[in-house]
């Protein structure tokens, strides 16, 4: 099976659907989405959509309203085509620990989801995923995705590598091969045996080849569509490995056993 390990929730559903179809992927793990510049037809109606963007991934959190939108968002792509999408969900990080819990145990245990991401702290303060850790912990190997890219810092990234230190049954995921930071991302999930490495957005070809020879059985293929393309996400992978096992893993059989479905 072929598991593109990141993306996010597309309008319409099928025009994703059609992308994993040109690239030969079997499902992809979904999260919901506050920018959607899959809908921008020009210039200005872009810069709106990523200034949200921007506005998420700088861990300015959204109005309740926003979030249940999302949220809402997810459930109808799920519901249209569950074989093709694992959902996965964020949850507010401004909450305290108890609400936090019951969120995951409400939206994301109650709902049937796979795991939990993508999580995005403030730069400088990834230490406020901790109560989704515990959470996730609670509910045995429920995985973790956190935001890895600008303008999350090299600190921020060893901040995570502590923290999986303090919940190893959490499977944590940091998303993006921690972008400009990739070289120092690829020591930490290397040294640290429940974090895992999604390659979505990398720009340096080496950069994924040497992750997955330092990290063979935890790299995940990614596309972070719709901001990348899973044919050219997967035709990376595939230029630097060799069929057989490892091409196997990243392609899909880790993932599929991160989310309870090998």
């Amino acid at each position: 099976m072929i598991i593109d390990a990141h993306s996010h929730v597309h309008d319409p559903v099928e025009a994703h659907v059609g992308l994993l179809d040109e690239a030969g992927v079997d499902r992809a793990v979904l999260f919901a989405t506050r920018p959607h510049p899959e809908r921008a037809a020009d210039l200005a109606s872009l810069r709106r959509e990523m200034a949200i963007l921007h506005e998420a991934i700088g861990g300015r959190a959204g109005t309740a309203e926003g979030y249940r939108r999302a949220w809402g968002e997810l459930d109808a792509a799920l519901a249209a085509r569950p074989e093709r999408f694992i959902g996965f969900l964020s949850v507010p990080l401004d909450l305290e620990p108890e609400h936090i819990a019951a969120t995951v145990e409400r939206e994301v245990i109650g709902r049937g989801l796979h795991g939990i991401g993508e999580l995005t702290p403030p730069p400088g303060r990834a230490g406020v995923i901790e109560p989704v850790l515990q959470a996730a912990a609670d509910h045995g190997r429920l995985p973790v995705v956190v935001h890895g890219a600008a303008p999350t810092t090299a600190d921020d990234l060893r901040t995570l590598s502590a923290l999986a230190g303090r919940y190893p049954t959490v499977p944590l995921v940091v998303s993006q091969l921690g972008g400009l930071n990739w070289m120092e991302t690829v020591e930490l999930v290397r040294d640290t045996p429940n974090m895992y490495l999604e390659l979505s957005t990398a720009g340096i070809v080496f950069s994924v080849r040497l992750a997955i020879k330092e990290i063979p059985d935890r790299t995940l293929f990614g596309s972070d569509a719709p901001y990348g393309d899973p044919v050219l996400a997967r035709a990376m992978v595939e230029r630097v490995t060799s069929p057989g096992e490892v091409r196997d893993r990243v392609l899909g059989g880790t993932m599929a056993e991160l989310a309870g479905l090998a």
